[in-house]
């Protein structure tokens, strides 16, 4: 055991020795292999990146949440010949009754009713989306708060002129740290700033919920006293009227078991008492179960595009070793006339690729961290490394080195000593 760890040794020190002798040749050698290991973990971070940020856009939606939305359905040929007229669609406090009082798997029933108003403060205007709704909804969907609080139970019980901005809109129109307590008037109607709530980007999957940068939620009895139960909104340039009770239904149950069949009874219960399809119910749970398959997916294919730089750097590790063998050929017939078996021509050979696609995999590595942080950095877009992805990179490095280096160090090692001696 000892002589053959010393000559292992030896066959290292001779390998590494070899390799200096032609150090540019080396170097181009690895670069190949380099660049496939630096763009296997730069691709996997970049996809990696790319599909947790809308992972966790679904997951803010809530994994036990269901959503239900208003939609307007397509224009029949009679409504469409007056130039008058109002468009009754959507979601009814009564289909909220009924989901919450029927499935016995429903939690808790979150309403939701939204439109455009104009905002004062000062001099200072804004047009915001003001959004309806109870103290749940901060508790189903989760939103960070950036100041003050939240609206509670005791806002919506008792129809308070209060309201909860969005840091963007709050920014627009006042600093956010002198916003807290401040008046702001919304359609003639005055309302005091408790909290300020962070701004996100809500449309994950093709599914929204209210919240966008210039939203503001007040308790919905306010709401409804202040605008009434029934919205209407002129669509410009027309006389046309919608009238929508509620735009919105967050439905919360008590496990993840049962979040598809829940959905499927509401979808059940709707179709019951809506003979047009006004309606559309999303699921994020589902959402978010396609999304890790799309991941998968995903990252199979970056890495397979990548693996391609890999498989070229084998290629050129096999070119180079073939040629190496020709120059060495003198060399490994005195190797062979003084005793050396075809095993030690195998080893030697193979430890000079192992060694020259562990250092390109190596350096690969550190490219592979360089690129995702200039990513970041500059494109400001979200990058994850993980370390499955350098160890497979690094992994699949070596391996390429040695499946390439094969053929070479046989083809050395069945060259006739006689033949190699005299070869010049």
């Amino acid at each position: 055991m000892k002589l053959n760890t010393t000559r292992l040794k030896r066959d290292f020190k001779l390998g590494i020795k070899n390799l200096l002798l032609h150090k540019l040749r080396s170097l181009l050698t690895m670069l190949g292999l380099v660049f496939g290991v630096g763009s296997v973990i730069a691709m996997l971070a970049i996809g990696e990146g790319a599909s947790e940020e809308a992972m966790e856009q679904i997951r803010k939606l809530g994994s036990r949440n269901i959503i239900v939305s208003s939609q307007k359905p397509p224009e029949d040929s009679s409504s469409a010949q007056s130039n008058v007229r109002v468009s009754i669609y959507g979601l009814l406090y009564d289909d909220l009754a009924r989901i919450s009082e029927t499935i016995p798997t429903v939690v808790a029933t979150v309403p939701v009713k939204s439109l455009q108003q104009q905002a004062r403060l000062g001099q200072r205007e804004l047009d915001l989306r003001i959004v309806g709704t109870t103290e749940r909804w901060f508790e189903l969907v989760e939103r960070s708060v950036v100041a003050g609080r939240v609206m509670n139970e005791r806002d919506v019980q008792s129809a308070a002129s209060v309201v909860v901005l969005t840091e963007f809109g709050a920014r627009r129109l006042l600093a956010t740290e002198s916003a807290i307590g401040r008046q702001i008037r919304i359609s003639g109607n005055a309302y005091e700033i408790i909290g300020i709530v962070q701004s996100e980007d809500a449309n994950a999957g093709g599914m929204q919920t209210p919240d966008r940068q210039t939203d503001a939620y007040i308790p919905m009895t306010t709401a409804r006293q202040h605008y009434g139960d029934v919205f209407f909104q002129r669509k410009q340039g027309t006389n046309i009227r919608e009238m929508v009770e509620l735009h919105q239904l967050i439905v919360s149950v008590g496990g993840e078991d049962v979040v598809e069949p829940t959905a499927a009874a509401i979808e059940r219960v709707l179709a019951l008492f809506h003979k047009k399809q006004d309606y559309a119910i999303s699921v994020p749970l589902a959402l978010l179960r396609q999304a890790e398959s799309t991941k998968r997916t995903f990252a199979i294919v970056l890495g397979s595009i990548a693996g391609i730089s890999l498989l070229v750097g084998g290629i050129g590790i096999m070119n180079i070793m073939l040629a190496t063998v020709t120059e060495r050929t003198r060399e490994i017939g005195i190797r062979r006339a003084i005793g050396a078996h075809r095993v030690q021509i195998v080893a030697q050979f193979l430890i000079e690729t192992l060694v020259l696609s562990l250092s390109g995999g190596i350096i690969g590595i550190g490219v592979g961290l360089f690129i995702p942080w200039l990513v970041t950095a500059f494109a400001k877009m979200p990058t994850v490394v993980t370390p499955q992805s350098i160890v497979l990179s690094l992994g699949i490095s070596v391996s390429v080195g040695i499946v390439f280096g094969i053929y070479p160090a046989m083809r050395a090692s069945r060259l006739d000593p006689i033949e190699a001696l005299r070869h010049e």
